[in-house]
Parts: structure tokens; C-alpha cells; sequence
């Protein structure tokens, strides 16, 4: 992480665990596993390579969207499989763990932990698309369309609504 001391912005400091990654103040620069080349479950392994479409996000970025990418076997899978890819982009990215990054930021720096991952639709709610060239930029270097679609939720701040982002899955998937 940079800039967790705000007298040492430009330092660059590592931290350990999801929890850390989450609430330690400072920008997340890149994330590891501990073991770096940890076994993926054979199953999840085999249901990615079987299957028609593969939804990654929402969630949170770093801890829970990023680490299936550094799973060796379950990176590969989703890098060959014949699927369909759908990358989710968040609804805010003011929380601790990607405060300060853009949702072309988020794109960028999924684009560095697995360069080889080609998406065929980037989602995003009107309501984060601050830069609608750079994220489209972005998405087409994963490969991907952007599509800007509204799934947020009229009843709660910064989550998806259900049935919007279901219509919107639909419509996507068909």
C-alpha cells in the first residue's frame, strides 16, 4: 500500500490480510496470495471451463473480486474457457479498500494482476461513469464493450438493486 503514513505519502508499505487490505488508510498498489501459487478446488476449476457465461464483481476489489485472478488454475480457466465474460464494476469506490480509484482505475489495475484476461462486457451504472471515453478505453483493453446500464438501487446508497442488476444480467446473457 502507498501513503498509509500521510507524512510519507509516496512510501510504499506491505500489509497482510483481507481485513488489513480493507481498513488500512493508503491506495492499494498491487495484492498477493500467501502461498503466491496457492491450489484451486477442481470443481471450481471445471465449472469455469464449462460454463456459458462467467460474471466477475461486484465486490470488494481487492479482497474479493482480485484473488480468484491469483489463483494459478483458476486464473488459467478463466483466461481459456470458451465462456462469455461479464467484468461488474462496483457502485463506489469510496470505501477504504479502493478510495481515491476510479472505475477506470479499478479496470486498469485488474488489467495488471491478469494481463491475459479478455472480458467481452464491462457493466457499470450510470452513476459511476464519471469518464465515459477513459472506461470504455479501458474495457476495450480487455477486450470488452462498456456497457452502461442503471442497476443501482433507488432504496439503499452504493448497492446494486437485485432486479435491476438481474434485468440487466438477462438482457446481457441472452
Amino acid at each position: 500500500m502507498r501513503g498509509i503514513d500521510p507524512a510519507r505519502p509516496d512510501d510504499l508499505q506491505t500489509v497482510r490480510g483481507q481485513s488489513a487490505v480493507a481498513t488500512t488508510p493508503g491506495r492499494v498498489e498491487s495484492v498477493h496470495l500467501l502461498p503466491e501459487q496457492p491450489p484451486a478446488r477442481p470443481e471450481a476449476v471445471e465449472a469455469v471451463r464449462a460454463a456459458d457465461w462467467v460474471v466477475l464483481g461486484p465486490g470488494s476489489w481487492f479482497t474479493s473480486v482480485m484473488p480468484h485472478l491469483l489463483v494459478p488454475d483458476l486464473a488459467a480457466a478463466l483466461c481459456e474457457t470458451t465462456a462469455r465474460r461479464v467484468l461488474t464494476l462496483n457502485l463506489v469506490s469510496s470505501d477504504d479498500e479502493t478510495g481515491g480509484f476510479s472505475t477506470t482505475a479499478l479496470v486498469e489495475v485488474l488489467a495488471r494482476h491478469a494481463p491475459d484476461l479478455r472480458f467481452d462486457v464491462v457493466l457499470a451504472d450510470p452513476g459511476v461513469v464519471t469518464d465515459r471515453p477513459a472506461l470504455e478505453q479501458a474495457a476495450a483493453a480487455l477486450g470488452a464493450r462498456l456497457v452502461v446500464l442503471p442497476v443501482a438501487a433507488s432504496f439503499a446508497a452504493a448497492t446494486h438493486d437485485p432486479f435491476r442488476l438481474a434485468a440487466a444480467y438477462r438482457d446481457l446473457l441472452r
